[in-house]
């Protein structure tokens, strides 16, 4: 059997992950979940590590107090169970899986002395267990929330008592009790008095006496642990927009409070009143504190990581990645220290040593289906989902020129002849059209009809004579692109790959090519 590749290192994290952005109690480390990983990063030298282990993506993760452990939780299919993983943070070793919850877990949440492990399902599970550690086993279970109420989607653990937690969601608070002879929990619902409100996070502050929540209404309601009833809630008047999306509660007793409007804010007293604020970009769904409080980190929904110090309350942008699905990878056809990638609204270039962004072009409201780095390393050319071809600069990402109308139904493909002279390009509508590139002009060459489908991928010949095209219509077809006898020359097709075809790669000295399907099957011709 063929070995694993080895993954090096992650670009990015995934900000749309609740808490899912956590500062590690020794101060030199950061968690947060990638795809079905859970990357560990050092902050000084960027060194990452992973854990891996879970076989869909990683939808919560959650650290212990003193830093021994760490659970994450998955997402998984309607009616599959979403297994829980308990990792050795220093050994980075997998403990311990625990399969309960169906389709996802979306809340964890260690006991303050790492006797109990508490685990909230998703919405079409609509459970809360609590596990032995210790013993890696489930103790009791039992439904999250009333049958009056909403779905839970928050949780929290005590700060002094192992046997205490919180969960809340869409109309629902309430506090828990483990009884551990008996394996049983029994909740106490909490009173908001006339207030109905959608609970989106919560913080119990470190004596226990009372815990904050943040609503999609915009305030934040102060709940007494001990009465279970509301304390008070504000802001009255001004509330925040977009609603309270996380909370960070300092030592000095002022919260942070992230919104979904990207606002980051320093609250005081009762009436949360705002001291100080920054805009970043996106909603905020993670806040953690580093150490006492006097640096922090924010993750938000456009998977970008920020700190920011206390003091000067000023943020820094230290994680950037793409928010949206990539559809195309190109290294330098000369190096392999540089590559770039396209997506909704932008393309951006990489160092791959340092895993670092270089250079970032942004096209507001359009997609980037393809680019292409011309071997001459003058230009980058992209292709859009608004029907037109555009070159940039790789230094600057300065707009070079623009092919408008190249293809009617977008372009989908794009490819580049190794003398720089010509471009093949590929349409939604199944054209493949080839371009003549001068020093100030764009001249449309050749139109090739056979495709009934959109052209996913492109590849030239060495010798720029022909070029393979692959379509989602299930077939390959080769081409002679040599200007006025541009001719299909081989087409190769099975209907049970139609619609399939996602890529291709081609010998550079005959017509043997590797045709890929989104099936995972290979063949060769």
């Amino acid at each position: 059997m063929a070995a694993e590749l080895e993954l090096r290192a992650a670009i990015g994290c995934n900000g749309h992950i609740p808490c899912g952005l956590i500062c590690h109690p020794n101060k030199e480390h950061i968690l947060y979940p990638l795809g079905c990983s859970v990357v560990i990063q050092e902050l000084g030298s960027k060194k990452q590590t992973f854990l891996r282990g879970h076989t869909s993506n990683v939808s919560c993760v959650v650290i212990s107090r003193n830093g021994v452990y760490v659970a994450s939780g998955q997402a998984t299919f309607m009616g599959f169970k979403a297994e829980i993983i308990l990792w050795d943070f220093q050994g980075k070793e997998l403990l311990a899986r625990l399969p309960l919850h169906k389709g996802e877990v979306i809340g964890l949440a260690f006991s303050p002395n790492n006797l109990y492990l508490v685990s909230l399902g998703g919405q079409d599970d609509g459970s809360v267990a609590v596990w032995s550690i210790d013993k890696r086993e489930a103790i009791c279970g039992s439904p999250a929330s009333a049958h009056s109420a909403g779905h839970a989607a928050v949780l929290v653990c005590s700060n002094s008592r192992d046997d205490i937690f919180v969960t809340a969601g869409n109309g629902t608070v309430r506090v828990w009790e483990l009884d551990l002879a008996n394996r049983r929990i029994h909740p106490t619902e909490c009173h908001m008095g006339l207030l109905k409100r959608v609970i989106q996070c919560i913080k119990m502050a470190d004596d226990d006496n009372y815990f904050y929540v943040g609503t999609s209404s915009g305030d934040i309601l102060k709940m007494n642990t001990k009465h279970r009833v509301m304390s008070d809630h504000g802001p009255k008047k001004q509330k925040f927009s977009m609603g309270v999306t996380t909370l960070l509660l300092l030592k000095t007793g002022d919260l942070i409070v992230g919104t979904g409007e990207g606002i980051v804010a320093l609250c005081k007293g009762s009436n949360y009143k705002v001291m100080k604020k920054v805009q970043v970009k996106g909603a905020v769904t993670s806040l953690t504190r580093r150490g006492e409080g006097h640096q922090f980190f924010v993750g938000t929904s456009e998977c970008q990581i920020y700190r920011i110090d206390y003091s000067a309350f000023k943020e820094e942008l230290i994680t950037a990645c793409h928010s949206d699905a990539i559809h195309d990878i190109v290294f330098s056809p000369e190096m392999s220290d540089l590559f770039a990638t396209c997506s909704k609204n932008d393309i951006r270039v990489w160092h791959t040593p340092e895993s670092r962004e270089l250079l970032r072009i942004v096209i507001p409201n359009v997609t980037c289906n393809a680019i292409e780095i011309m071997r001459d390393g003058k230009s980058i050319i992209s292709a859009w989902n608004d029907g037109k071809i555009r070159a940039f600069t790789p230094e600057t990402g300065r707009p070079m020129y623009v092919i408008n109308h190249a293809h009617s139904l977008g372009v989908t493909a794009v490819a580049a002849t190794r003398d720089c002279k010509r471009i093949v390009s590929g349409g939604g509508e199944g054209q493949v059209r080839v371009w003549e590139i001068g020093e100030k002009t764009q001249k449309l060459g050749e139109v090739l009809k056979e495709h009934l489908s959109a052209v996913s991928c492109i590849k030239i010949k060495k010798d720029d004579r022909e070029c393979v095209t692959a379509s989602l219509d299930g077939t390959c077809i080769i081409w002679d692109i040599v200007l006025d006898t541009g001719k299909c020359l081989m087409a190769l097709k099975s209907e049970k790959w139609k619609g399939l075809c996602q890529g291709l790669s081609m010998g550079w000295t005959s017509r043997q090519m590797g045709h890929t399907l989104s099936q995972v099957v290979m063949t060769t011709w």
